[in-house]
């Protein structure tokens, strides 16, 4: 067997033990379909840290410190670990910024949308075509010569490549500690969590073979299209197919478009967040999931576009932007336009500047 065939089966591994897990999570305790929501998961981290006060989504996810640290040990168990980084910090933030207000939009990332359309929910059909929309547009700028590199990627400290880790180390302290100035929900989704010890191995894991396959939701269509590659696609294809069935046998797949958990039905506003999420993610270079296991590698790239998402997800919940079951907010519906125009903006500007 060649390497890129290895490589591929790798890949489709990886996709395969995530939708195994998120089956697993929830029937553990985390919400319905919604055991890896890397969206979810750090909006709900970022309230336990007091950085929004929305109660009923606060809670440290071990996901999220799991997929950090499980690609960060298998860097240095295979020696290539390397901190580098340094390429434009600032729109990366800003992408990461507007990856959350369209997740959240949405109600899930990249990882979500293919878990929620596992477990039955059509409303995620929309989101899935506004997905591949935002990332074919962002192939289209790719192709025009976009790109936030300005030349070789600058070798860093290793204390810039280990602080991603070790903030996730300190989370994880504070999560079983719980002192008092953490925000646990009493009610609603954050309430509704996998024990600890679980979900923080799922991470591990999932941070581990996403070290070595360089699986990415935004990657197998990017790659799909641009380079005709269905290389990483195979990992999409390998979540839904492992959650899918994972869902029919524990009874949880449950077919329509009402009463599904942690969603709404508004198909237009559905499309235009993902769609805005997979614009967003082309141009950073990747989806969050990647972003998350890219940081444990050493790229303060990824770093600053996670603290983006952290950022983005305190502020819709601190300004009304995050929909809920009832529906998208008005002031969601301006703020992804919004995101429509500075992430366009970022696209052309960045173009022209290698024209220059």
């Amino acid at each position: 067997m060649n390497a890129e065939k290895k490589q591929k089966l790798l890949v489709l591994a990886t996709g395969l033990v995530i939708g195994i897990f998120a089956v697993i999570l929830v029937m553990m305790g985390n919400p319905g379909n919604m055991g890896f929501c890397i969206a979810c998961f750090i909006r709900d981290t970022a309230g336990a840290l007091g950085m929004h006060r929305a109660a009923v989504v606060q809670y440290i996810r071990p996901e999220i410190i799991g997929l950090v640290l499980g690609s960060f040990i298998m860097s240095l168990c295979m020696k290539d670990y390397k901190p580098q980084g340094g390429s434009a910090p600032v729109t990366r933030f800003i992408l990461g910024f507007f990856v959350m207000v369209g997740a959240l939009m949405f109600l899930g990332c990249p990882l979500r949308m293919v878990l929620r359309l596992a477990g039955g929910d059509l409303n995620a059909i929309a989101g899935i075509v506004g997905f591949i929309v935002g990332v074919l547009v962002g192939v289209y700028f790719i192709n025009k010569g976009f790109s936030l590199a300005t030349g070789k990627m600058p070798a860093q400290g290793k204390l810039e490549g280990m602080m991603m880790p070790a903030i996730n180390v300190m989370n994880l302290i504070l999560l079983i500690a719980a002192p008092a100035f953490i925000f646990f929900s009493a009610e609603g989704p954050g309430s509704l969590h996998a024990p600890i010890w679980i979900a923080l191995i799922a991470g591990l894991v999932v941070g581990a073979m996403g070290n070595r396959s360089r699986i990415c939701m935004v990657g197998g269509f990017r790659d799909l299209f641009l380079y005709k590659n269905a290389h990483l696609f195979v990992g999409t294809a390998g979540v839904f197919i492992a959650a899918l069935i994972g869902m029919l046998v524990v009874g949880k797949f449950n077919l329509g478009f009402e009463g599904q958990p942690v969603a709404h039905t508004d198909w237009l506003w559905n499309f235009l967040g993902l769609a805005l999420v997979g614009f967003a993610s082309a141009l950073a270079g990747g989806c969050p999931i990647r972003q998350l296991v890219l940081s444990g590698t050493g790229s303060s790239d990824a770093s600053v576009t996670i603290l983006g998402l952290f950022v983005g997800a305190a502020f819709c919940h601190n300004f009304g932007l995050a929909s809920s079951a009832n529906g998208p907010t008005p002031a969601g519906q301006i703020a992804v336009i919004i995101g429509f125009i500075v992430v366009g903006a970022i696209a052309v500007m960045n173009i022209r500047k290698l024209k220059d």
